[in-house]
Protein backbone atom coordinates (compact mmCIF):
# COMPACT_ATOMS: atom_id res chain seq x y z
CA UNK A 1 0.00 0.00 0.00
CA UNK A 2 0.81 3.63 -0.92
CA UNK A 3 2.23 5.76 1.40
CA UNK A 4 -0.24 9.16 2.01
CA UNK A 5 1.43 11.65 -0.84
CA UNK A 6 2.71 14.92 0.88
CA UNK A 7 3.36 17.38 -1.68
CA UNK A 8 6.00 19.06 -1.61
CA UNK A 9 6.70 23.25 -2.15
CA UNK A 10 9.85 25.84 -1.65
CA UNK A 11 13.59 25.51 -2.53
CA UNK A 12 15.20 22.10 -3.04
CA UNK A 13 18.63 21.81 -1.11
CA UNK A 14 21.96 22.33 -3.54
CA UNK A 15 22.95 25.10 -5.75
CA UNK A 16 20.35 26.08 -7.77
CA UNK A 17 20.72 29.49 -8.60
CA UNK A 18 22.83 31.17 -11.31
CA UNK A 19 22.66 35.19 -11.27
CA UNK A 20 18.86 36.12 -11.30
CA UNK A 21 17.73 32.33 -12.44
CA UNK A 22 16.27 30.19 -9.68
CA UNK A 23 14.72 26.87 -9.99
CA UNK A 24 12.37 25.97 -7.21
CA UNK A 25 9.33 24.03 -6.48
CA UNK A 26 5.90 26.03 -6.30
CA UNK A 27 5.50 27.80 -2.70
CA UNK A 28 1.70 28.15 -3.45
CA UNK A 29 -1.49 27.95 -5.82
CA UNK A 30 -0.47 31.63 -7.43
CA UNK A 31 2.53 30.52 -8.82
CA UNK A 32 1.26 27.07 -9.60
CA UNK A 33 -1.42 29.00 -11.89
CA UNK A 34 1.65 31.15 -13.51
CA UNK A 35 2.63 27.87 -14.46
CA UNK A 36 -0.24 26.74 -16.07
CA UNK A 37 -0.98 30.00 -17.87
CA UNK A 38 2.82 29.47 -19.55
CA UNK A 39 1.97 25.95 -20.08
CA UNK A 40 -1.09 27.32 -22.00
CA UNK A 41 1.14 30.19 -24.20
CA UNK A 42 3.68 27.47 -25.10
CA UNK A 43 1.79 24.48 -26.00
CA UNK A 44 -1.32 26.08 -27.48
CA UNK A 45 -0.23 29.35 -28.64
CA UNK A 46 3.38 28.42 -29.70
CA UNK A 47 3.19 24.75 -30.82
CA UNK A 48 -0.26 24.51 -31.68
CA UNK A 49 -2.13 22.48 -29.76
CA UNK A 50 -5.83 22.45 -29.40
CA UNK A 51 -8.22 24.01 -26.86
CA UNK A 52 -11.27 22.78 -25.90
CA UNK A 53 -13.69 25.70 -25.22
CA UNK A 54 -13.24 25.64 -20.96
CA UNK A 55 -9.35 26.06 -21.92
CA UNK A 56 -9.00 28.77 -24.50
CA UNK A 57 -11.27 31.10 -22.05
CA UNK A 58 -9.24 30.26 -19.37
CA UNK A 59 -5.68 30.45 -21.20
CA UNK A 60 -4.27 28.00 -18.96
CA UNK A 61 -3.25 24.29 -19.51
CA UNK A 62 -4.69 22.19 -16.15
CA UNK A 63 -5.87 18.55 -15.98
CA UNK A 64 -6.64 16.57 -13.12
CA UNK A 65 -3.20 16.12 -11.71
CA UNK A 66 -2.23 19.75 -11.35
CA UNK A 67 -3.74 19.48 -8.03
CA UNK A 68 -1.94 16.65 -6.52
CA UNK A 69 1.54 16.91 -7.89
CA UNK A 70 4.63 19.18 -7.56
CA UNK A 71 5.35 21.88 -10.12
CA UNK A 72 9.33 22.44 -10.54
CA UNK A 73 9.70 26.36 -11.62
CA UNK A 74 12.59 28.37 -13.29
CA UNK A 75 11.95 31.89 -11.95
CA UNK A 76 13.76 34.57 -13.42
CA UNK A 77 14.13 37.46 -10.15
CA UNK A 78 14.87 40.47 -12.30
CA UNK A 79 10.96 40.03 -13.60
CA UNK A 80 9.93 40.16 -9.85
CA UNK A 81 8.91 38.12 -7.26
CA UNK A 82 5.47 37.12 -8.06
CA UNK A 83 3.96 35.02 -11.08
CA UNK A 84 5.41 37.21 -13.69
CA UNK A 85 8.59 35.86 -12.68
CA UNK A 86 8.00 32.06 -13.90
CA UNK A 87 9.15 31.24 -16.88
CA UNK A 88 9.85 27.80 -16.84
CA UNK A 89 8.09 24.39 -15.51
CA UNK A 90 7.98 20.82 -15.44
CA UNK A 91 5.22 18.64 -13.45
CA UNK A 92 6.33 16.07 -11.11
CA UNK A 93 4.18 13.18 -10.18
CA UNK A 94 5.65 10.63 -7.42
CA UNK A 95 3.62 7.12 -7.13
CA UNK A 96 1.17 8.14 -4.19
CA UNK A 97 -0.06 11.32 -6.22
CA UNK A 98 -0.76 9.20 -9.45
CA UNK A 99 -2.73 6.78 -7.03
CA UNK A 100 -4.87 9.39 -5.95
CA UNK A 101 -5.80 9.87 -9.77
CA UNK A 102 -6.30 6.02 -10.86
CA UNK A 103 -1.97 5.86 -12.02
CA UNK A 104 -0.22 7.92 -13.74
CA UNK A 105 -0.63 10.03 -16.40
CA UNK A 106 1.10 8.21 -19.09
CA UNK A 107 -0.83 4.96 -19.06
CA UNK A 108 -3.25 6.37 -21.56
CA UNK A 109 -0.43 5.82 -24.26
CA UNK A 110 1.64 3.15 -22.85
CA UNK A 111 1.63 -0.36 -21.25
CA UNK A 112 3.43 0.55 -17.90
CA UNK A 113 2.94 -2.73 -16.04
CA UNK A 114 6.59 -3.50 -16.12
CA UNK A 115 7.52 -0.19 -14.40
CA UNK A 116 4.56 -0.22 -11.52
CA UNK A 117 5.77 -3.66 -10.45
CA UNK A 118 9.09 -2.81 -9.57
CA UNK A 119 9.63 -1.75 -6.06
CA UNK A 120 10.43 2.05 -4.92
CA UNK A 121 9.65 5.42 -5.43
CA UNK A 122 8.83 6.41 -9.14
CA UNK A 123 8.67 9.45 -10.97
CA UNK A 124 6.79 10.72 -13.64
CA UNK A 125 8.18 13.67 -15.50
CA UNK A 126 5.45 15.74 -17.87
CA UNK A 127 4.29 19.18 -19.08
CA UNK A 128 7.74 20.34 -19.37
CA UNK A 129 8.12 23.46 -20.86
CA UNK A 130 10.31 26.82 -21.10
CA UNK A 131 10.34 30.52 -22.21
CA UNK A 132 11.70 30.93 -25.84
CA UNK A 133 14.17 33.48 -23.95
CA UNK A 134 15.27 30.84 -22.06
CA UNK A 135 15.75 27.94 -23.86
CA UNK A 136 19.60 27.92 -23.19
CA UNK A 137 22.38 25.65 -22.24
CA UNK A 138 22.46 27.63 -18.44
CA UNK A 139 18.89 27.10 -18.05
CA UNK A 140 18.33 23.49 -18.88
CA UNK A 141 21.43 22.66 -16.56
CA UNK A 142 19.91 24.54 -13.45
CA UNK A 143 16.79 22.54 -14.75
CA UNK A 144 18.27 19.14 -14.56
CA UNK A 145 20.06 20.15 -11.45
CA UNK A 146 16.63 20.81 -9.97
CA UNK A 147 15.20 17.50 -11.03
CA UNK A 148 18.06 15.81 -9.64
CA UNK A 149 17.63 16.94 -6.16
CA UNK A 150 14.33 16.12 -6.18
CA UNK A 151 15.09 12.53 -6.94
CA UNK A 152 17.77 12.44 -4.23
CA UNK A 153 15.40 14.05 -2.05
CA UNK A 154 12.73 11.66 -2.37
CA UNK A 155 14.66 8.63 -3.08
CA UNK A 156 13.39 7.93 -6.62
CA UNK A 157 14.51 4.75 -7.83
CA UNK A 158 12.98 5.79 -11.77
CA UNK A 159 11.52 8.35 -13.47
CA UNK A 160 9.67 8.31 -16.72
CA UNK A 161 7.17 9.91 -18.88
CA UNK A 162 5.98 10.63 -22.39
CA UNK A 163 8.98 13.30 -24.56
CA UNK A 164 6.88 14.95 -27.49
CA UNK A 165 8.53 15.76 -31.45
CA UNK A 166 6.53 18.74 -32.53
CA UNK A 167 4.06 17.74 -35.19
CA UNK A 168 1.80 14.55 -35.76
CA UNK A 169 3.21 12.93 -38.83
CA UNK A 170 6.12 10.19 -37.95
CA UNK A 171 7.23 10.82 -41.32
CA UNK A 172 8.87 13.84 -40.45
CA UNK A 173 10.80 12.43 -37.63
CA UNK A 174 12.02 9.09 -39.28
CA UNK A 175 15.52 9.54 -38.52
CA UNK A 176 15.22 10.77 -35.06
CA UNK A 177 12.55 7.99 -34.20
CA UNK A 178 14.26 5.33 -35.46
CA UNK A 179 17.24 6.28 -34.02
CA UNK A 180 15.67 5.69 -30.49
CA UNK A 181 14.45 2.58 -31.62
CA UNK A 182 17.39 0.95 -32.68
CA UNK A 183 20.31 2.39 -30.59
CA UNK A 184 18.28 2.97 -26.94
CA UNK A 185 15.72 0.09 -26.87
CA UNK A 186 14.66 -0.20 -23.12
CA UNK A 187 15.67 -3.54 -21.46
CA UNK A 188 13.53 -6.46 -21.44
CA UNK A 189 12.85 -5.84 -17.30
CA UNK A 190 11.77 -2.37 -17.75
CA UNK A 191 10.17 -2.43 -21.05
CA UNK A 192 7.40 -0.22 -22.03
CA UNK A 193 5.04 -0.19 -25.31
CA UNK A 194 2.43 1.72 -26.65
CA UNK A 195 -1.30 0.72 -26.41
CA UNK A 196 -2.92 -1.19 -29.03
CA UNK A 197 -4.69 1.59 -31.27
CA UNK A 198 -2.03 3.83 -30.50
CA UNK A 199 0.95 2.16 -31.35
CA UNK A 200 3.20 3.86 -33.73
CA UNK A 201 6.15 2.00 -35.32
CA UNK A 202 9.66 3.49 -34.67
CA UNK A 203 11.41 1.47 -37.12
CA UNK A 204 11.36 3.62 -39.96
CA UNK A 205 14.96 3.09 -41.15
CA UNK A 206 17.62 0.80 -40.82
CA UNK A 207 19.93 0.79 -38.22
CA UNK A 208 22.87 0.57 -40.73
CA UNK A 209 21.19 3.55 -42.92
CA UNK A 210 21.25 5.61 -39.62
CA UNK A 211 24.34 8.67 -39.17
CA UNK A 212 23.57 9.07 -35.38
CA UNK A 213 25.47 12.48 -35.01
CA UNK A 214 22.52 13.76 -37.72
CA UNK A 215 20.39 11.95 -35.80
CA UNK A 216 21.00 13.40 -32.57
CA UNK A 217 21.31 16.83 -33.84
CA UNK A 218 17.63 16.15 -34.41
CA UNK A 219 16.46 15.54 -31.46
CA UNK A 220 15.10 18.33 -28.93
CA UNK A 221 17.29 18.82 -25.84
CA UNK A 222 15.23 17.37 -22.93
CA UNK A 223 15.35 13.78 -25.17
CA UNK A 224 19.04 14.64 -25.75
CA UNK A 225 19.29 15.39 -21.75
CA UNK A 226 17.81 11.92 -20.92
CA UNK A 227 19.72 9.98 -23.18
CA UNK A 228 23.04 11.59 -21.16
CA UNK A 229 21.89 10.14 -18.30
CA UNK A 230 21.52 6.91 -19.89
CA UNK A 231 17.85 6.83 -20.82
CA UNK A 232 15.98 3.80 -22.55
CA UNK A 233 13.18 4.61 -24.90
CA UNK A 234 9.74 2.22 -24.86
CA UNK A 235 8.66 0.52 -27.92
CA UNK A 236 6.37 2.53 -30.41
CA UNK A 237 5.38 5.92 -30.70
CA UNK A 238 1.79 7.25 -29.96
CA UNK A 239 0.20 10.40 -32.04
CA UNK A 240 -1.27 13.36 -29.78
CA UNK A 241 -3.82 15.08 -32.21
CA UNK A 242 -4.70 17.17 -29.33
CA UNK A 243 -1.03 18.06 -28.57
CA UNK A 244 0.35 18.33 -31.99
CA UNK A 245 2.72 16.17 -31.10
CA UNK A 246 4.39 12.74 -31.51
CA UNK A 247 4.98 11.20 -28.20
CA UNK A 248 8.03 8.46 -27.32
CA UNK A 249 8.28 7.18 -23.81
CA UNK A 250 11.46 8.11 -21.98
CA UNK A 251 12.69 5.80 -18.92
CA UNK A 252 15.81 6.88 -16.44
CA UNK A 253 17.01 4.45 -14.15
CA UNK A 254 18.06 7.06 -11.32
CA UNK A 255 21.44 6.07 -9.80
CA UNK A 256 23.48 8.20 -12.45
CA UNK A 257 21.25 10.85 -11.80
CA UNK A 258 21.55 10.75 -8.14
CA UNK A 259 25.39 9.83 -7.65
CA UNK A 260 26.27 12.96 -10.04
CA UNK A 261 23.59 15.16 -7.77
CA UNK A 262 25.11 13.57 -4.46
CA UNK A 263 28.95 14.51 -6.33
CA UNK A 264 28.17 17.67 -7.06
CA UNK A 265 26.44 18.78 -3.36
CA UNK A 266 28.93 17.52 -1.00
CA UNK A 267 31.83 19.44 -3.45
CA UNK A 268 29.75 22.78 -2.86
CA UNK A 269 29.09 22.01 0.09
CA UNK A 270 32.46 21.89 1.29
CA UNK A 271 33.47 24.24 -1.26
CA UNK A 272 30.82 27.07 0.55
CA UNK A 273 32.25 25.72 4.35
CA UNK A 274 35.56 25.90 3.20
CA UNK A 275 38.02 28.04 6.13
CA UNK A 276 39.39 31.44 4.53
Amino acid sequence: MSSPHVPDTGPLAGDLVIGNIEVRLAANDAEIVAAQELRYRIFYEEMEAKADPETAASKRDVDHFDSVCDHLLVVDHALGEGPESIVGTYRLIRRPAADMRGGFYSKSEYDISNLLALPGNLLELGRSCVDVRYRNRPTMQLLWRGIAAYVFKHDIVLMFGCASLHGTNPADHALALSYLHHFHPAPEAIAVKALPGQYVSMDLMSKDEIDPRRALAELPPLVKGYLRLGGFIGEGAVIDEQFNTVDVFIIVQTDLVTDKYAAHYSRTTRETHAPD
